[in-house]
């Protein structure tokens, strides 16, 4: 029921999920469950007039306070939209071993461009957080946000420690958004299976 946004006592509620829309939901704001209100809410659902839920946790205190910053739905777009940083970003599951092998590199990671004022490197939730525009289709999913532009890039090569400094020194020296991205397609596919049997079990 998280992933609903459906907590103890809500109950009755409704929920309108888009199944073939990256499984967007809306949530009415009212609780009478009746024909005169779900009618209007449906045909606004239809017109294009509803804007979807997104989950979010509430931004820690200390969010910034370590090498790998914090992200949740709330800081999401201030900190990856600031256009004199790059921001790689994982999107992690806390169930997902890869996840689990990948944290302390990612730890080093973020040790390595710590004294960088150009680079942040941070992770986010993503099954408590959703941020609008980001599809997350497997766990780690690793995505950089460039400076200046905010130009979304995919990151789908190795996952080693040098792997990945290398492919974000790349992007701070400007050679180009592909290096990396022709490795590891193997994991990915691995992990979106992994994902879709926890969305089931979820379900």
């Amino acid at each position: 029921m998280e992933f609903f946004n459906i907590k103890d006592g809500d109950t009755p509620t409704s929920r309108l999920i888009n199944l073939e829309d990256d499984m967007r939901k809306y949530i009415p704001d009212f609780n009478d469950l009746t024909a005169d209100k779900l009618v209007p809410f449906v045909e606004a659902y239809l017109a294009g007039d509803l804007k979807p839920h997104l989950n979010t946790e509430d931004i820690p205190e200390d969010w910034d306070s370590s090498p790998v910053k914090i992200l949740v739905g709330k800081n999401f777009e201030e900190v990856v939209k600031d256009p004199t940083k790059i921001v790689f970003v994982e999107f992690y599951a806390p169930w997902c071993g890869h996840c689990k092998q990948l944290s302390p590199i990612w730890d080093e990671l973020a040790e390595h461009f710590a004294s960088d004022d150009d680079v942040v490197v941070a992770k986010m939730d993503a099954t408590k957080n959703e941020v609008d525009g980001v599809q997350v289709t497997g766990f780690p999913t690793l995505k950089v946000f460039m400076k200046e532009t905010n130009e979304m890039v995919d990151y789908t090569g190795g996952r080693t420690l040098e792997d990945l400094i290398e492919f974000l020194e790349a992007q701070v020296e400007g050679e180009g958004e592909e290096e990396g991205e022709e490795e590891g397609e193997g994991e990915e596919e691995e992990e979106e299976e992994e994902e879709d049997a926890a969305k089931k079990d979820e379900l």
